[in-house]
């Protein structure tokens, strides 16, 4: 049987996510990781008897891996999946892809011109339960859609420096929490919004900590979508229709569907998965493309992550929220 050969660049706790996740594909597996520290790539490497990597470039530069994911900090994700591009590596991206809509169309060109396969790592897309809903959708089993209700809140409390907090990181809650409220409610209305309201609130640092849009996609069709740090509340989605409505609790990960239809007993819809197969659906998927000679996925195409990127390009101009010049960047280096 054919196999992908993966690597993975950036050795944080998605990292591993993916490396325990990858481990349930037939058709793929992990050979390498690096880091910016030998050490850390060491450590990584060591408990998957893989190969650690002194350098980013150390793994580009290895014949034997076809692909790789990429997971290092949202801020270093442009120049890393170029370069990675340019050394004729597919490339899973950990969402969000970039930083902006402009750097997301100049990686478009470059996947195109190298002919790779170039992916954004919304996992939430790939499960079972998430499958099963646009499946009821398209089935019309509530009917005309009104509306979407989403919330994503982490809890806790992180300092400063923390990647989340850091603007240095293009830190805040919009990029790596926020795009999956948003990523719901664009699986349910597949199109561009019309007009777009938003609230936030900033952290000491500047960035995004919590906020709300109200996101309007025209026809009466509506979606209230929030997204916060240092927050304690339900991470679920409710998709309202003129016959019922369909919740999601845990949308992100989501195990469990309830279909609510008027007058009936509730149905649910029960996918159960351990925490070590959490991406293996988004994995065994984009390998099927590799193995296909596809350079996109039609599940998440380039397009679709460029929709949802120009979203939340709009709510960062809302909030006159923008990083450096060397964040923001979509210049393409040799």
């Amino acid at each position: 049987m054919a196999k992908v050969n993966w690597g993975i660049i950036g050795c944080g706790n998605i990292a591993h996510t993916f490396a325990k996740s990858i481990a349930h594909c037939s058709d793929a597996q992990l050979i390498g990781a690096a880091s910016t520290s030998m050490q850390r790539a060491k450590e990584f490497a060591t408990p998957y008897n893989i190969q650690g990597y002194e350098s980013y470039q150390a793994l580009m530069q290895c014949p034997n891996i076809d692909a790789v994911y990429i997971a290092n900090t949202h801020d270093q994700h442009f120049k890393t999946i170029a370069q990675c591009l340019k050394h004729n590596k597919h490339v899973l991206s950990e969402k969000p892809i970039t930083v902006n809509a402009e750097q997301l169309q100049s990686l478009t060109k470059l996947a195109k011109q190298q002919n790779c396969f170039l992916m954004e790592g919304v996992w939430m897309r790939f499960l079972p339960a998430i499958v099963k809903l646009q499946q009821l959708l398209s089935e019309g089993v509530i009917g005309n859609v009104h509306s979407v209700n989403a919330n994503f809140s982490l809890p806790g409390s992180f300092a400063d420096t923390h990647r989340l907090m850091n603007p240095v990181t293009a830190g805040g809650a919009l990029l790596d929490l926020g795009i999956y409220p948003i990523s719901i409610a664009d699986v349910v209305f597949n199109k561009a919004p019309e007009h777009i309201k938003s609230f936030v609130h900033k952290s000491t640092t500047g960035v995004d900590e919590r906020s709300t849009a109200i996101v309007d996609y025209g026809n009466g069709q509506f979606a209230s979508l929030a997204s916060a740090l240092q927050q304690n509340g339900p991470t679920e989605a409710c998709i309202n229709g003129e016959l019922g409505y369909i919740r999601i609790p845990q949308f992100v990960g989501a195990k469990t569907l309830e279909l609510h239809i008027n007058d009936q007993d509730p149905q649910y819809f029960k996918y159960d998965f351990s925490d070590d197969e959490n991406f293996k659906f988004e994995i065994a998927h984009v390998t099927q493309c590799i193995l296909q000679k596809q350079t996109q996925s039609s599940v998440l195409p380039l397009g679709t992550s460029l929709r949802v990127m120009n979203i939340m390009d709009t709510l960062r101009a809302q909030w006159q929220l923008q990083y450096s010049n060397a964040v923001e960047s979509a210049e393409l280096t040799n």
